[in-house]
């Protein structure tokens, strides 16, 4: 069963390369410049060091562990979508629009 599970699902690998270029690109005048314009703070790259370390971390565990890892953090994540079935949707519209129906 196991065997199957993973011929179908590939297994995940984590590339720390991304995360440097990130941290690279956060000390950046141009990174730095953006921030202080659009926030009037400048960047202390404090989050993508930490993911650059969580992505070394996770380099050093053995892959199956790795695996396991990445699986929780991939179903932890929030979906960007509500989810609803037609009459929930068609409720949830009335009730945001329901006053626009009328005025045609």
């Amino acid at each position: 069963m196991s065997a199957e599970n993973e011929a179908t699902t590939p297994p995940r690998s984590v590339s720390c390369a991304t995360c440097f270029d990130n941290l690279w690109f956060c000390y950046s005048p141009v990174h730095q410049m953006q921030q202080y314009y659009r926030l009037g703070v400048l960047d202390n790259c404090s989050d993508k060091w930490s993911a650059l370390v969580d992505c070394l971390t996770l380099k050093t565990k053995r892959s199956s562990e790795m695996q396991e890892i990445l699986e929780t953090r991939e179903k932890a994540k929030p979906h960007i979508w509500t989810l609803r079935t037609p009459e929930e949707a068609s409720a949830h519209w009335k009730e945001l629009f329901g006053d626009i129906d009328g005025m045609e």
